[in-house]
């Protein structure tokens, strides 16, 4: 299995502990997320350190105050690094708004660009902000391969589809009332569903109110699983074959 989106700068265990959870639990690759210069950094040194790990670096929403044209140089200049196998993640937060919208939308849309132009994919994060993500994704993401991070918006999967976005369920698809997302996390095909654990946030439901790590997200994986009506085995096939394909491992 694979875990295609944590934050290990942001998990108390050390690097390598949670490498070795993870190895202990069957997962092969994860992607761990740089949302600043900081962290970037720090996602290309675990990267560097651990054959498992790969690395996603860019400017989250709640870090695009005052994004301009040094940010996008900054981010391509790590992003150089073979290690690196994607940018974001990047997107809109209107939930929190810990950064001016306009700031968050013209770091959005730079990084879509940057990701066409380095011919990676874009791993978008959205909030209460579905209506400008999807219509910037429209607008201007033809050509780059989207990953839909923390997948949140059932009511979209049919356009989702459409386009070709890659779903990406975390913890939260395990909750009892999260039947709208069941129902994606079922219904949406396997060529462009992942999963993920978002460490250490989201917990899938046998560990939730604990801090997550990336072994969880064998737990998610056997409840998509689950809710899909085929083996683990099966489930952790495609979720690799799709990985793959999005990340070039």
């Amino acid at each position: 299995m694979i875990d295609s989106h944590c934050h290990l700068d942001h998990c108390e265990p050390p690097d390598a502990t949670l490498v070795e959870h993870a190895r202990e639990a069957g997962v092969t690759r994860l992607a761990t997320v740089g949302i600043d210069a900081a962290s970037a950094g720090r996602a290309v040194d675990a990267a560097h350190a651990h054959e498992e790990v790969f690395a996603v670096v860019g400017r989250h929403p709640h870090e695009a105050a005052g994004f301009g044209d040094a940010d996008v140089e900054a981010i391509e200049r790590v992003a150089a690094d073979p290690a690196v196998r994607a940018i974001g993640e990047t997107g809109l937060d209107y939930y929190r708004d810990r950064a001016p919208r306009a700031d968050q939308l013209r770091g959005f849309e730079a990084q879509i660009d940057l990701a066409r132009r380095l011919g990676l994919p874009v791993v978008v994060h959205t909030r209460e902000a579905e209506e400008d993500t999807f219509a910037i994704l429209r607008d201007r993401a033809d050509g780059v391969t989207v990953v839909l991070h923390c997948f949140s918006a059932p009511g979209r999967l049919e356009e989702c589809v459409e386009r070709g976005y890659v779903c990406s369920f975390a913890g939260n698809v395990t909750y009892p009332k999260a039947t709208e997302l069941q129902a994606a996390a079922r219904d949406v095909p396997a060529a462009l569903l992942m999963v993920e654990t978002d460490s250490p946030y989201l917990s899938p439901q046998p560990v939730r109110g604990k801090p997550n790590e990336p072994a969880n997200v064998v737990a998610t994986a056997e409840h998509v699983a689950d809710l899909r009506g085929v083996s683990y085995a099966e489930l952790e096939a495609a979720v690799e074959r799709t990985a793959a394909r999005v990340f070039g491992w």
